[in-house]
């Protein structure tokens, strides 16, 4: 295993995310991912979705309540420290999140350029790696604005899965992706786990991680009154 914690990886204490700066609902949020484990949270809502994986970055303020990452809380730490740990977190957002003026190859690898201290060229190279894995002839070099939906798609897995993150929240690419994403997805999905990483996997429909149903530890649902556990039958 790459991850090294004796706790939780993520760890949300009755968490009280502010209304006025997400639209969650002002309820307490609990929950506890350990290393390796894959959850999927259910909501039909997407700006939920990407407001919840921001709680889950630290990037929500609280009214009360605490997000651990690691051990550590979110709101004891200064910015240097918030970079490192925010450089171990890939995502996959339904927000835009593409800079419209850079090319697509340098804006997959900015996160890691701003949250650790590797150079731009290993960068690169593993990412080109990972395009190809994910369906890409290479690594494309064209603005986001020129790239089809599906290969928007493909680039946005390669940026979550770069950099051997130890946490990934990941709003859903299969659902309306192209099919043979499905496999690469869910292979990246296994190779980080066994490594010890921990998956929350944000969906909106039911169905789309049935297939992967056997490698789920918990499934939430995300609704008025905050996560709800669902039992898996």
């Amino acid at each position: 295993m790459d991850v090294y914690t004796s706790g939780p990886l993520l760890e949300l204490n009755k968490a009280i995310p502010s209304f006025d700066e997400s639209g969650l609902p002002p309820v307490p949020f609990s929950m506890k991912l350990m290393p390796g484990d894959c959850m999927v949270v259910e909501t039909r809502d997407v700006g939920h979705a990407t407001m919840f994986a921001d709680l889950c970055s630290g990037l929500v303020p609280l009214d009360d309540g605490a997000v651990r990452f690691m051990g550590l809380d979110w709101t004891d730490l200064r910015d240097r420290e918030l970079n490192a740990l925010r450089g171990r977190i890939g995502r996959v957002t339904r927000r835009a999140s593409w800079p419209e003026f850079v090319p697509i190859h340098l804006a997959i690898v900015l996160q890691q350029l701003h949250h650790t201290t590797r150079p731009i060229d290993e960068l690169v190279q593993d990412a080109a790696h990972l395009a190809e894995r994910f369906g890409l002839p290479g690594l494309p070099t064209e603005n986001p604005s020129f790239l089809p939906e599906d290969d928007l798609l493909r680039v946005s897995c390669v940026r979550a899965f770069l950099g051997r993150p130890h946490l990934l929240l990941l709003e859903d690419p299969i659902e309306g992706g192209p099919a043979e994403l499905s496999n690469s997805f869910l292979a990246a999905i296994t190779e980080a786990r066994d490594r010890g990483a921990g998956v929350i996997w944000l969906v909106r429909n039911n169905a789309v991680w049935q297939e992967y149903r056997q490698g789920i530890t918990a499934t939430w649902r995300l609704a008025d009154d905050g996560l709800v556990a669902v039992r898996m039958g």
